[in-house]
């Protein structure tokens, strides 16, 4: 006999330990799109969840500069709030995401009284005499605060805003950084706080430590790769323009110089006109590249975009002496696509094919359809292949194998099934050939 459970099991069940109800809490977020602010929001709810079998309110408090500004105060602001919130999780079949959508509207709420105070305070980080709640931050200690109003180390402005005497501080750190602190009490229930709430108040406060130490590793992680991209962009497009404009700036000169015969000013202007053209086909492939906007889907006639890629590559066949053939399968008509991304996607395949070519080599462009759900446009060739250190790399813009290769070909195409929500696929094996794969919804 077997029994089946869902991996993501929602019942809120109160009757179920404080640890369980928060490691339940807890694990379920891993598996939520949520947000910094939601996963922080998700530590507070674990740490609130619980007709008083959890603390009664948590306060988050995060570093920004030399301060300790307050962000969250979630909880009930009164004993009569605190009955109402405790009905409502009482509910049956209430959920883990109904009481996190709940105390997200609470802290929403500008009218809450909670939200009102604690969006008004802040703590100075100050390494010499500081004081709490700033205290356990800048120590990187837990600490629990009993008598608090005879308690000169805590800060009178903090101890009015909270009006306990009792509260628990547990910071937010990764090795090297603080990140923030909970603060967390029984304002309700004057339920004491004991040593099993520690730890586990602790082992929340680690989990949102983690969460904003990893957000903001990622966050860096983006900006190094945006800043490397933007510097490789830089480095390429200088590469590229550099050599149209020296040359171009030559013949200018030339054309300056007195007594420079016609035949030569019109040889140095064709040459000058020449390099504008290319500098105007570099531009135009750039500003293709970071332009994809597909608003509507149509269908597009295959037999007719394989006869405008081949018109459009004509020139590279003829000089190459390459052969390209086309094959439709029996009944295929037409793919649903963008008729204009699509013709300039098959034409950057069609030219990487004739360039991997050796003179008399064979290109085929192909469609048919993998099964119900998917229509494939293949185009293959048997020319040199993809070198092996450079198969991971394919799709990455300004990446070439060949010498004078803009290296947006297959970036751009592979932006462009993207954005047309296809996929695309690549087969390559070094002097045997290449087979490029684009898969479009089948309607």
């Amino acid at each position: 006999m077997i029994e089946r459970f869902h991996p993501f099991r929602h019942q809120f069940v109160q009757s179920a330990s404080k640890e369980l109800q928060i490691f339940s809490i807890l694990a379920q977020s891993f598996f939520q799109p949520f947000s910094l602010k939601d996963n922080l929001l998700v530590i507070l709810t674990a740490l609130t969840a619980g007709s008083g079998l959890g603390f009664n309110r948590a306060m988050l408090f995060l570093v920004d500069g030399d301060q300790l500004k307050g962000e969250f105060w979630l909880g009930p602001s009164s004993a009569e709030e605190a009955i109402s919130l405790w009905q409502i999780l009482s509910t049956p079949e209430i959920g883990y995401s109904e009481i996190i959508d709940y105390n997200r509207r609470l802290l929403m709420n500008e009218s809450n009284p909670l939200v009102q105070k604690i969006k008004q305070v802040s703590f100075p980080l100050s390494p010499q005499e500081p004081s709490l709640p700033a205290l356990a931050a800048v120590s990187r200690e837990i600490i629990l605060v009993r008598d608090a109003y005879n308690e000169p180390l805590v800060d009178p402005q903090f101890r009015e805003l909270i009006k306990v005497d009792e509260f628990l501080c547990i910071p937010l750190l990764s090795p090297d950084e603080i990140f923030g602190e909970i603060i967390l009490d029984n304002a309700i229930t004057r339920k004491p706080i004991n040593n099993q709430d520690i730890e586990l108040a602790s082992l929340c406060g680690l989990a949102a430590g983690n969460y904003i130490y990893v957000t903001r590793l990622q966050q860096r992680v983006v900006e190094m790769k945006r800043q490397a991209a933007l510097g490789e962009m830089a480095m390429f497009v200088t590469h590229q323009l550099r050599n149209p404009l020296v040359i171009i700036g030559g013949f200018v000169d030339q054309l300056l110089a007195p007594g420079l015969d016609e035949n030569k000013k019109m040889r140095n202007l064709r040459i000058i006109k020449e390099e504008i053209n290319r500098l105007e086909k570099i531009m135009n492939r750039l500003t293709g590249f970071f332009r994809i906007d597909i608003k509507e889907k149509a269908p597009v006639n295959l037999k007719e975009i394989f006869k405008l890629t081949i018109e459009a590559v004509k020139p590279m066949i003829k000089s190459r002496k390459v052969t390209i053939e086309t094959e439709i399968e029996s009944g295929l008509v037409h793919v649903l696509s963008e008729p204009v991304y699509l013709g300039e996607a098959l034409r950057n395949l069609v030219e990487n094919s004739i360039e991997a070519l050796k003179d008399g080599g064979l290109i085929k462009i192909k469609a048919f359809r993998e099964n119900s759900d998917w229509i494939v446009i293949a185009v293959e060739d048997n020319g040199r292949g993809i070198p092996n250190h450079l198969k991971d790399r394919i799709f990455e813009a300004f990446t070439s194998t060949k010498e004078k290769g803009l290296g947006l070909g297959l970036a751009y195409v592979k932006r462009f099934m993207e954005a047309s929500g296809g996929q695309i696929k690549v087969e390559s094996k070094e002097n045997q050939g290449t087979i490029i794969k684009l898969y479009f919804r089948a309607g």
